[in-house]
C-alpha cells in the first residue's frame, strides 16, 4: 500500500510503496521514478512503528534505514549511511534536519546539519516521547506524551525559541495534557499554529489562541500509531484541506467560510495529505477501488482528480453493507442474492485502536469470492467514535471486544445470513488476542484464525511504546486449556512488534493437550505475515468439506 506523501522544494512528489521504496513523481508530470535500490526498505522503527521516514532537502532526500539515517543519490539508485540510530518524523528545518531520536533511555529531539558533520544535535530529552518537530522563523513545535501514556491518551503540544545551529529556548505548553489527546502541530501562513485536540472528546482542529477552527462531531485525526501523520493541510487561498472520520467512512472537507466536503470518490483516505499550492495529494481508495496515490486540485468546482499510482476500479468487488447499531460492515459472497445465507467469517481489527476501514481489501475478496461472508467490526475501543468509546475499552479488553464481535455474529445468525457451526472469528495482532479469547468461551465461533497474535498482554509490553497501552487495558494471557475450538496460528519468524515466542509456547501447549491446531511459521516475515490458504484449508476441515 502506497504511504507516507510529502512535496519536495522541487515540486516532486514522493512516497513510499507497499515494498517500503521511495518513488518520486516529477513536478512536469510522467512515470513515477523509484529512487532507492532493490532491497532497501525505509523505515526507522522509532516507536515499534516508526512512521514520518524520509525528507527531501534542497541537497537531496534523507530517510531512516533500519540502523540510521540515510541520504538518497537519485541518480545510480544507492544510499549512503550518514549517521547511526533510530529516527523518525524527519523535518526539514534552515538548513538542518529536525528529527526524533529513540534509544533504550527515552527520547530526544534532534537536529542535523545538512552540508556539515551529521552528528546529531540534542534539543530535548525526555523518559517520555516526542513527535512532530515543526519549525517556523524563530519558532519550534512539537508533541511530547509521558511514559504511562499513549499519545491518544494524554498527548501535549509545546513550542519553544529556535535558531537553527543553536539550542532551543524555554519551552511553553500550548495544548493537551493527561486528558486531553493534543497532536499534529502545523504553522499556518497566518503565522497562527494549529493542532489537533480531543478536548471535546472528537479530535477537531484549533489555533493557538483556543479558538475551534471547524468543530464537527467527527474525529480529524487518526490515533498516533505512528509518526508523522499529516491529517490537514492549508491551501493557497486560505482554505484549509482536512479528514474527517466517522467510523469505517472518512471524507476530505474544505474549511473557508464554511466546511464544504470535496466530491471524491474515496471512502477511505490515508492520514498522509501533501498540500502544494491549491493542489492536495492523497492516498485513498473505496470498496471497489484499491489504494492509489492520486492529486485533487480544489482550485475548481468539481475539483479535477489526476491519479498517479494505484490500480483502477474492480468491478467485481464485493459492496458491504453497514449495520450501525452494531458498527459493523458486512460484505455477502460474491454473486450473492438477495435473501443469501453463508459461512460468515468476523474479524476483529488490530490496535486495538484501530478500526475497520471502508475500502477494496484483497483479503476479503479472497473469501467472498469463494462463497464467505466477511463482517469486519468495530468494537469497544475502535478509533472514528470519539474518545469515550476509545477509552472504553480500558480494564475491558477481552472481554467487551469479545462481547461486540459475539453480538454482530448473533444478529448474522438471527437474521439468517448464516448457520451455527459456520461461524468463524479471525483476528490479527492485537484482533488476534480478542479472536483467541472469543474461543476461549462460550459463543458462536466454530474455529479461530489469529495472525501474529498478542497471546499475552503483559509480554507485549516489551516495547516501551506499548507498555502504557497494556497498563490501561489490562486482559489475561490465553492459555491453551482455555480454547475450545480449533485454532490456526500464524506468525512471522522476524515480527518484531508481537515477536514469535509466546505463539510457538501456546501451540507446543496444544500438542501436548492434544487440541486441534495448526502452527505456521513464516520465515522471514514480519507483523504483515499472513497465510489465507491455510485459513481457507481450516474453514473448510470445520465445514466438512476437506
Amino acid at each position: 500500500m502506497p504511504d507516507w506523501l510529502r512535496y519536495g522544494d522541487d515540486g516532486a512528489l514522493y512516497w513510499l510503496d507497499a515494498r517500503r521504496g521511495l518513488l518520486r513523481h516529477p513536478p512536469g508530470g510522467g512515470e513515477p521514478v523509484e529512487l532507492t535500490p532493490a532491497g532497501f526498505r525505509v523505515g526507522g522503527g522509532v516507536h515499534a512503528y516508526g512512521g514520518g521516514d524520509f525528507v527531501s532537502t534542497p541537497g537531496g532526500v534523507w530517510c531512516a534505514g533500519g540502523d540510521g539515517l540515510y541520504q538518497v543519490n537519485d541518480h545510480d539508485n544507492t544510499v549512503t549511511l550518514l549517521v547511526r540510530g533510530a529516527f523518525g518524523d524527519l523535518t526539514l528545518g534552515d538548513g538542518e534536519l529536525l528529527a526524533v531520536r529513540e534509544d533504550a533511555g527515552g527520547d530526544a529531539l534532534v537536529a542535523i546539519s545538512l552540508d556539515g558533520d551529521p552528528e546529531p544535535r540534542v534539543l530535548a530529552e525526555a523518559a517520555g516521547f516526542f513527535g512532530a518537530p515543526r519549525p517556523t522563523a524563530g519558532m519550534v513545535a512539537w508533541t511530547w506524551w509521558s511514559a504511562r501514556d499513549m499519545p491518544w491518551d494524554g498527548c501535549e503540544v509545546w513550542v519553544a525559541g529556535y535558531e537553527p545551529g543553536g539550542e532551543i529556548g524555554d519551552p511553553m505548553r500550548v495544548a493537551g495534557g493527561p486528558d486531553e489527546s493534543a497532536i499534529e502541530p502545523r504553522w499556518g501562513p497566518d503565522g497562527m499554529l494549529y493542532y489537533l485536540s480531543d478536548r471535546t472528546g472528537w479530535w477537531n482542529l484549533y489555533r493557538h489562541d483556543g479558538t475551534a477552527v471547524a468543530p464537527m462531531a467527527a474525529d480529524c485525526a487518526a490515533p498516533p500509531w505512528e509518526l508523522g501523520y499529516s491529517s490537514y493541510g492549508f491551501l493557497d487561498d486560505g482554505r484549509i484541506v482536512m479528514i474527517a472520520r466517522e467510523g469505517p467512512a472518512h471524507r476530505l472537507v474544505l474549511v473557508g467560510e464554511a466546511c464544504v466536503p470535496v466530491p471524491l470518490p474515496y471512502t477511505s483516505i490515508k492520514p498522509c495529505l501533501a498540500v502544494a499550492g491549491s493542489s492536495v495529494a492523497l492516498v485513498g481508495a473505496a470498496p471497489d477501488l484499491a489504494p492509489q496515490v492520486a492529486v485533487a486540485d480544489l482550485a475548481g468546482d468539481p475539483p479535477r482528480l489526476t491519479v498517479i499510482d494505484g490500480a483502477g476500479s474492480c468491478t467485481d468487488a464485493a459492496t458491504p453493507y453497514r449495520i450501525d447499531e452494531l458498527r459493523a460492515l458486512v460484505y455477502p459472497p460474491a454473486g450473492a442474492a438477495d435473501d443469501w445465507s453463508a459461512p460468515l467469517i468476523v474479524r476483529a481489527h488490530p490496535g486495538p485502536t484501530a478500526c475497520s476501514v471502508l475500502r477494496l481489501d484483497p483479503q476479503v475478496q479472497f473469501f467472498t469470492s469463494r462463497g464467505y461472508a466477511v463482517a469486519d467490526v468495530d468494537y469497544t475501543g475502535s478509533a472514528g467514535y470519539g474518545r469515550a468509546f476509545r477509552e472504553d475499552l480500558n480494564g475491558r479488553w477481552g472481554t467487551a471486544d469479545v462481547a461486540d464481535c459475539a453480538a454482530v455474529a448473533a444478529h448474522l445468525l438471527d437474521a439468517g445470513r448464516t448457520r451455527p457451526g459456520q461461524v468463524f472469528i479471525r483476528g490479527a495482532s492485537a484482533g488476534g488476542y480478542t479472536a483467541l479469547r472469543a474461543v476461549s468461551q462460550d459463543g458462536p465461533f466454530a474455529a479461530a484464525v489469529a495472525v501474529a497474535a498478542v497471546v499475552d498482554p503483559a509480554g507485549w509490553a516489551a516495547p516501551r511504546f506499548h507498555r502504557p497501552q497494556v497498563a490501561r487495558l489490562g486482559g489475561d494471557g490465553v492459555t491453551a486449556a482455555q480454547l475450545r475450538t480449533p485454532v490456526l496460528l500464524v506468525h512471522g519468524t522476524e515480527d518484531a512488534v508481537v515477536p514469535a515466542g509466546p505463539v510457538v509456547k501456546l501451540a507446543a501447549e496444544l500438542g501436548s493437550l492434544g487440541r486441534p491446531h495448526e502452527l505456521v511459521l513464516i520465515e522471514g516475515a514480519g507483523h504483515d505475515a499472513t497465510d489465507l490458504a491455510a485459513e481457507l484449508r481450516l474453514y473448510e476441515r470445520v465445514l466438512g468439506r476437506s
